[in-house]
């Protein structure tokens, strides 16, 4: 009993060591990209200069220069909306992957993507105007369509899986249908489906980031329920744990952080798949931690990638993500294959 006890301290003592760790590298390794996204471009401005320029008691005369300008209207709300926005799907494929008890969910395995993708094309025969709230409004839709399948389907959560495969191809048709029709709004549609940072603005970083709090916050306060129902299909039941009511309640705060990203930034695909599944093998499915940590790899990984995908061209950052997200996908497959 002693030498089973002391086992289990030793490993906590281990498993609290590796996350500390890995924090320290996640966080250097984000500050790291923070200063190169923000002094590097095409006008190199100095760290120590960047450090005055965003000052709460910058100048009036300095507020106005070019140097301030680009970096407090360009390159820190950027920097800032990848970094919210990755944290925010990076959470929500935690919460999906969890609440469906299937590592390869993420946040567009429900159809919002399509519903937003679909939406935000419908809004672009609008005006420009338009295209946000509609996509918003179309992933919303495709959230309540899924509710409406799964539920009178049975509920579980395989049911869910189900709706959104069948909502994704429904709203993919429409999307395809709208380009067709499209004429001169073509290339705007597919360049905002493909996902972009390049017009990111203060408002839409503080979006990003409210959305990831909006996530965040419920999925860690039910982290234990979300353990207990990621073990399978009925196993929270035994537990005590309501899994419709907190498939309801967890489902709709990540759809709804999720649409707002998509509403702003397009669709960025993987970063939900991606994020959670490497950091579950590194520090262990447990939720909580799992939920911080995907944060920060998250923010960590959308803002490499939208610095990337700036220095190739101004590149849409959603090409960058399923370049990374595409091969990890199939080495997940490849990986369950052999265990099955």
């Amino acid at each position: 009993m002693e030498g089973s006890a002391r086992d289990l301290l030793e490993y906590r003592k281990e498993t609290a060591g590796k996350r500390t760790k890995l924090a320290l590298v996640l966080l250097s390794l984000l500050a790291l990209t923070a200063v190169w996204r923000i002094t590097q471009g095409e006008w190199a401005i100095p760290l120590a200069r960047i450090a005055e320029l965003i000052s709460p008691f910058l100048s009036g005369e300095d507020l106005s220069s070019p140097e301030a300008l680009v970096v407090r209207s360009v390159r820190l709300p950027r920097f800032l909306a990848a970094a919210g926005a990755g944290g925010l799907l990076a959470v929500s494929g935690v919460v999906l992957q969890g609440l469906l008890a299937n590592p390869l969910a993420e946040p567009y395995t429900l159809g919002i993507a399509s519903g937003a993708a679909f939406g935000g094309a419908l809004g672009f025969f609008f005006g420009s105007f338009a295209v946000t709230p509609a996509a918003f409004a179309g992933a919303l839709f495709a959230l309540w369509l899924v509710g409406v399948i799964a539920w009178r389907s049975g509920g579980g959560g395989a049911y869910i899986v189900l709706a959104g495969i069948i909502t994704n191809a429904v709203l993919s048709a429409g999307v395809t249908f709208l380009k067709a029709i499209a004429d001169d709004k073509l290339g705007a549609i597919v360049l905002w489906l493909m996902g972009s940072l390049s017009g990111a603005s203060p408002a839409s970083a503080l979006m990003a980031w409210a959305g990831a709090a909006f996530v965040f916050v419920p999925a860690f306060v039910y982290g234990r329920q979300l353990d207990a129902v990621s073990l399978g299909e009925g196993r929270g039941e035994l537990l005590g744990v309501d899994e419709r009511k907190l498939r309801r309640t967890l489902l709709f705060f990540a759809s709804i952080a999720t649409a707002l990203a998509v509403s702003c930034f397009g669709i960025i695909g993987f970063v939900g798949l991606v994020v959670p599944h490497l950091l579950r093998t590194l520090i262990g499915p447990a939720s909580r931690p799992l939920l911080v940590f995907s944060f920060l790899g998250g923010a960590l990984l959308l803002s490499a990638a939208d610095g990337l995908a700036q220095r190739m061209g101004e590149l849409p950052v959603g090409v960058i993500t399923a370049l990374i997200g595409g091969p990890f996908f199939c080495w997940i497959l490849a990986g369950r294959r052999r265990a099955a």
